[in-house]
């Protein structure tokens, strides 16, 4: 079991569990365990989201990268999906994203990238902390003369804004509507520079809040996981579509015109649609995660697409695409890959391509929405020690329960219950038609759960 590392790289509250001093040596652990294979010096991406914390952090890292002898481009407050498209293009080493993402400011995490702008799988995860706990690390140290340098190079975020210009331009310019207009939730986070300047750019219309970040406010009532200020204010302003994105950018939700969430699977149900009927549907499949709404392998069923699923976590759903060359595929939180264009989940380019669809067929959001029909599906989070976790699947009474409801559901509905990877909680996720009943077993499951305390 991995000490540091979680489902999405290392997450804890900063300065006192994500302290200065581990930060330094994941940095050194991490530049040797990417980059030990190099004949020449390394260079390092880092980029950060707005919490109060990022410049520590980033200081913490960078001192670990140029002690060990690489080269650091300080690329500032930065999507992360700018970050692993930076890498790829630039030919960088490595890359680090300092985020914890939907996280409230308090905390934040460190995730590495490899060079082809990939989180780094288990076993680099796994060896990163080998080295962290062994003596080998003291040796990691560059000599005098060639101690790396660090360069800030925070203009090299228009080269993300020129991927959107190549994806779309044409196609807005051909469908433009004067009247069309979205809402744009950037969560005070770390699309809160490039989200205007894309739209600006691409010539759609947009109102803009949430975008003022003050080193606290991130995620804080706003963005993708509070979408109640989006919703109203889509209604209010009588907009086309409403957008929110997460704190680090990887991932946006979408609101139609109603104030109807459209979450991750109706957004592939959607986009899958949209990509067979133009014979860009690679494989003919749709990659997701077990999380996924049984409403999504219904939809896949139905219109003879190929409908796989992964463990939850986005790197796994990419595992999967590569492995067997499939395009599109993402989680119901709205993290999406489209690996034609960027090997990470992308809440701009995401919320781009349902623009372009919507433009293209001339449809409302709430029309290209009823392509699916979603399931209700209640998830409740039940607290646990980290220690209690690893109890979930032996415990007796509590597999019993999952049986017996499993069982009642037959074909429609499912029970779905998993430690979470990044916070001391078990999540219970239960689908089915009726959401007073599903919502009810739900709670009692949880219960059970938190008596393993």
């Amino acid at each position: 079991m991995r000490k540091y590392f979680g489902t999405d790289g290392i997450r804890r509250i900063a300065n006192t569990e994500l302290t200065p001093e581990l930060v330094y040596k994941v940095a050194k652990a991490g530049a040797y365990v990417l980059s030990k294979n190099v004949d020449h010096t390394p260079t390092i991406l880092i980029g950060r989201d707005t919490r109060i914390s990022g410049t520590l952090i980033e200081s913490a890292i960078t001192a670990g990268f140029l002690s060990y002898g690489a080269n650091v481009k300080l690329l500032g407050v930065i999507p992360t999906p700018a970050v692993a498209y930076l890498t790829r293009k630039l030919n960088a080493d490595a890359s680090v994203v300092i985020s914890a993402s939907h996280n409230t400011f308090e905390f934040n995490g460190i995730k590495f990238f490899s060079n082809k702008g990939m989180k780094i799988d288990d076993s680099l995860e796994e060896e990163i902390e080998q080295i962290m706990e062994s003596e080998q690390l003291s040796e990691l140290n560059a000599p005098h003369d060639k101690i790396g340098v660090s360069e800030v190079r925070e203009d090299l975020i228009d080269e993300y804004l020129e991927l959107f210009e190549s994806i779309f331009k044409s196609s807005f310019e051909k469908n433009k509507n004067k009247n069309f207009t979205v809402g744009i939730d950037t969560a005070n986070g770390a699309t809160y520079k490039i989200a205007e300047k894309v739209f600006k750019m691409l010539g759609i219309n947009y109102k803009i809040i949430n975008n003022q970040p003050d080193g606290v406010n991130i995620n804080k009532n706003c963005g993708s996981t509070h979408l109640e200020g989006i919703k109203q204010f889509v209604k209010d302003n009588k907009l086309d579509l409403g957008i929110a994105y997460d704190g680090d950018g990887d991932r946006c939700l979408t609101i139609d015109e109603n104030g109807n969430e459209i979450d991750g699977d109706i957004f592939l149900a959607i986009v899958s649609n949209y990509m067979k009927k133009n014979k860009t549907l690679k494989n003919n499949t749709i990659v997701a995660t077990v999380m996924s709404n049984l409403g999504l392998k219904k939809y896949a069923k139905q219109n003879e697409i190929n409908f796989v699923q992964t463990k939850v976590g986005d790197r796994y759903v990419l595992e999967e695409m590569l492995k067997h060359g499939y395009n599109i595929g993402g989680e119901q939180s709205g993290h999406i890959i489209f690996l034609d264009y960027n090997p990470t989940g992308d809440g701009i380019l995401t919320s781009l391509m349902l623009i372009k669809i919507m433009l293209e067929e001339n449809k409302k959001a709430s029309e290209l929405a009823k392509i699916i029909n979603i399931y209700p599906q209640v998830l409740i989070n039940a607290k646990v020690s980290e220690s209690k976790k690893i109890e979930l699947e032996t415990n007796k009474r509590i597999q019993e329960e999952i049986s017996k409801l499993e069982t009642e559901f037959s074909e429609n509905g499912r029970v779905l219950i998993r430690p979470s990877g990044t916070e001391p909680l078990i999540r219970v996720m239960i689908e089915g038609e009726n959401k007073e009943y599903i919502q009810k077993k739900a709670e009692e499951l949880a219960k059970l759960i938190e008596e393993l305390k």
